[in-house]
């Protein structure tokens, strides 16, 4: 199967629009909303909560405040036990 160049997400079978650029690169689009955004508007598709990119993007952002925030407490432990 296909990926929207936009949403990211699968397309079944005989479903959804092909657009072909100057240069032959391909691109697949599931629906015109997600073709409008992608070339008409020019916009990201990290911006969009209903985009595989976003998830991921924001997948990403929540592991690394958890291992942030894990450092920190590892760090102030450490500290604590230096200082006693």
């Amino acid at each position: 199967m296909v990926k929207c160049a936009f949403s990211g997400k699968e397309i079944p079978k005989g479903t959804g629009k092909m657009f072909v650029r100057k240069n032959g690169q391909i691109l697949w689009f599931m629906n015109s909303k997600c073709q409008k955004n992608y070339l008409g508007l020019h916009r990201k598709p990290v911006n969009y909560k209903w985009t595989k990119a976003y998830v991921k993007g924001e997948a990403g952002v929540a592991l690394k405040k958890a291992a942030t925030a894990e450092a920190k407490a590892e760090k102030a432990a450490a500290k604590t036990a230096a200082d006693e």
